[in-house]
């Protein structure tokens, strides 16, 4: 059987790809298995070819920002923008080979430590399972396989139906970067695909980017299974009384609307002290109003389409919801096609979709508060908690707010949609479990293994070893 790629804007056909079956998905877990058991693959090598593959993705950027423009919801800017971060995680990979070292182990203060002495290592975990989605078929492709590839794992990759392209051709990069074989698999998806890649018993952890109805599939299909999960957010940012106006109203358009809204970070929920709420209001819906809705491929374009008319469909009825219990629309609130129009909203009921769910595209609703207690406790009410953006000119303020905030990270004169790839990325609640970023994940993605030498046992020829037993007399 074959998959059909499709430009979400038009519908226009861009390639046909294989589907997978559960066999292929057994025929290539077999594969790995059988070259994590008899092929060495040195460090020194994986880091040589995660440095060569930085090198031919920065010769090749245009053509990868192109498929992703294509396939995808970006606009051919962002596209571009995606591509210069995976180059900078594929660097940050290679980098983390650093980060595979261990310790010696101090026994002496142990009753069963007497004459031992020991260290550990970090050793990879076997094969590692990475399923992504399509809002960010690059980079996030990149932030499971680089470490993944860097910890010494093989790694089976299934990419969001939706967006194949550029996982497989990434895939291919890597190859022809040196990857062997034997250490790399991608599948695509097909009838039992999935079921069958995360119940196999030969693999060892499962690294997944999406919902959390599906992460919960995922869990109780796995078993026993280390289980890594980024499963989005309701992000939320407080403006305090003493921010600047113009510069919060800024950042919200542009942490609301990139990727038309589907970005797990993107600014969902803004709690505006009541003092500047107006201000700040104004500014964000002329931003939005400004803001110009067309052709991915068109350098003019800020914002593109949804994945699909179905998900377009789907924002258009979660905000009619909110317009039937009384919210105001500012800006936006039309569809065409698979296009929403930025839109912001006020006067939302706290029980809307739009407030309670990650609405994953481009809707915003501002809301006033008193108290900062209040605002603390309304961001922290939603069951995510990912990231969220304080903004204040007061230290001592953004440091009690950023203490009290139950989210993964806090951004400071900021807002949410702020991802650096080298940080520890991740969040609370149903936001998800463990921390993606590079060197974070690699220790995610790799074990400690411990060897521990009775020096009793071993005779003289221990004590011959210069520095074993230093300054220390065996009994």
């Amino acid at each position: 059987m074959t998959l059909e790629v499709r430009d979400p804007e038009d519908g226009v056909l861009l390639g046909s790809v294989c589907t997978s079956t559960a066999e292929d998905v057994r025929r290539a877990v077999a594969h790995l298995h059988r070259h994590l058991q008899g092929e060495e693959w040195p460090l020194r090598s994986r880091r040589q070819a995660l440095e060569k593959a930085t090198q031919l993705l920065a010769e090749q950027a245009e053509r990868f920002a192109n498929i992703i423009a294509s396939e995808s919801s970006k606009t051919i800017t962002e596209a571009e923008r995606e591509v210069r971060r995976c180059i900078e995680t594929f660097r940050l990979s290679a980098a983390a080979s650093g980060e595979l070292t261990g310790e010696t182990l101090g026994f002496d203060d142990s009753m069963a430590g007497a004459n031992k002495i020991g260290w550990y290592s970090r050793k990879p975990v076997g094969i590692v399972a990475a399923i992504t989605p399509f809002n960010d078929p690059l980079n996030l492709v990149a932030h499971k396989l680089g470490p993944a590839l860097i910890g010494g794992n093989g790694v089976v990759l299934k990419p969001s139906a939706r967006t194949p392209l550029i996982a497989l051709a990434l895939v291919q990069l890597l190859l022809e970067a040196g990857v062997p074989s034997g250490r790399i698999a991608a599948i695509v998806s097909g009838p039992g695909v999935a079921e069958a890649l995360v119940t196999d018993d030969r693999v060892d952890l499962i690294s997944f980017t999406g919902g959390p109805a599906t992460a919960e599939r995922i869990a109780a299909a796995a078993g026993a299974k280390k289980i890594l999960s980024e499963l989005g957010g309701n992000n939320a940012t407080i403006v305090c009384a003493d921010a600047d106006a113009i510069q919060a109203a800024d950042a919200i358009v542009a942490g609301a609307f990139g990727v038309a809204g589907q970005n797990c970070l993107s600014v969902q929920r803004v709690y505006v002290h009541i003092s500047l709420f107006e201000e700040v209001l104004e500014h964000v819906t002329r931003g939005t109003e400004a803001l110009k809705t067309g052709p991915k491929l068109d350098r003019s374009t800020d914002v593109g389409p949804l994945i699909s008319e179905a998900e377009a469909r789907r924002v258009e009825e979660w905000v009619e919801e909110a317009k039937a219990a009384g919210a105001t629309v500012h800006a936006g609130g039309t569809r065409r096609n698979a296009y929403y129009e930025p839109t912001v909203l006020t006067d939302v009921s706290a029980d809307c979709k739009v407030i309670r769910d990650e609405v994953f595209g481009p809707v915003v609703s501002i809301l006033p508060f008193i108290s900062i207690a209040d605002a603390v406790h309304a961001a922290n009410s939603s069951d995510y908690g990912l990231q969220a953006g304080v903004f204040t000119q007061s230290i001592d303020q953004a440091l009690d707010i950023a203490e009290k905030l139950h989210v993964g990270a806090v951004v400071i004169n900021e807002t949410s949609d702020v991802r650096i790839d080298s940080m520890p990325f991740g969040g609370f609640k149903k936001s998800g479990v463990g921390r993606e970023g590079v060197r974070y994940a690699v220790h995610e993605m790799t074990e400690p293994k411990s060897t521990i030498v009775n020096l009793r046992g071993s005779g003289a020829r221990w004590q011959q070893l210069p520095g074993v037993l230093p300054e220390r007399k065996m009994s």
